[in-house]
């Protein structure tokens, strides 16, 4: 990954953020703690992917139409963000397998 490439990727991020800050603040509320929650149980693809900014798109769409946060996704935000990942792969999968092998080796 070259200087470039990174300064493009700043650019971007901050693109990305300033459209999470023009949602309005219920929605920006929402989409702080699913940021959380994907960093935490961590989707492989989640930097490769578009999940984040589809989700922008998504709750763009959902305030353009005047539909309220929960109202859009539902009152189960953890539920939702499953949803959402349930075919990629997670780190904590990763993780779960290797501590598996290694007990498996250890015994």
């Amino acid at each position: 990954m070259g200087i470039q490439d990174i300064i493009e990727g700043k650019k971007q991020w901050r693109a990305h953020v300033a459209r999470v800050k023009a949602l309005p603040r219920d929605y920006q509320i929402v989409y702080q703690e699913m940021q959380k929650y994907f960093f935490k149980v961590g989707p492989v693809d989640l930097t490769e992917g578009n999940l984040l900014s589809g989700i922008v798109d998504f709750f763009e769409e959902g305030a353009a139409a005047g539909t309220g946060v929960l109202e859009l996704i539902g009152d189960d935000v953890a539920a939702f963000c499953d949803d959402l990942i349930k075919d990629s792969r997670t780190y904590a999968e990763i993780y779960q397998e290797s501590i598996s092998k290694e007990s498996g080796k250890a015994k």
